[in-house]
């Protein structure tokens, strides 16, 4: 079902986006009970599913590439959040675990995400955000991340 009206071209769906976006992640960095940055938190939620998750699979379920990874859990194991582990069968491949202090901050985490989404949908019925849901959803859909690509310095 494709939607040709008028009216859904003059919506600047890209831009509401992105400001919505921005704004989004900027508030949550200024929240003075953030220990840790969105993307900190989203390593910690996934963490909290399956603790112990190779690096790689983590790096999908973010949508990030190898280099962000990489970075996202040099940063957060900095922060003594997670630890890194060499895994037994695959000593190329890391997997990463929740520490004692990473619990604490996920659980703090979890509480921030529920306020953050109840202000995301007040004034918004539940089937209105359905819809939300599933449009920003289809967007991974229509636009796949690509491939990665290997630098020619390798």
């Amino acid at each position: 079902m494709r939607n040709k009206s008028t009216d859904a071209r003059h919506h600047r769906l890209v831009y509401l986006l992105s400001v919505a976006q921005r704004r989004l992640q900027r508030w949550m960095a200024a929240r003075p009970d953030n220990e840790v940055t969105p993307a900190q938190a989203g390593l910690l939620f996934i963490l909290g599913k399956q603790d112990g998750i190779l690096m790689g699979e983590a790096g999908a379920a973010l949508d990030m590439g190898p280099a962000g990874i990489s970075g996202l859990v040099d940063r957060t194991e900095a922060a003594k959040l997670i630890e890194r582990r060499a895994d037994r069968e695959d000593g190329r491949a890391w997997r990463i675990w929740l520490t004692p202090k990473g619990r604490a901050v996920l659980a703090q985490a979890k509480a921030g995400a529920a306020e953050v989404n109840a202000a995301l949908t007040d004034g918004f019925t539940a089937a209105e955000i359905d819809i939300v849901a599933r449009w920003l959803t289809s967007i991974q859909d229509k636009f796949p991340r690509p491939p990665e690509t290997r630098s020619s310095h390798e």
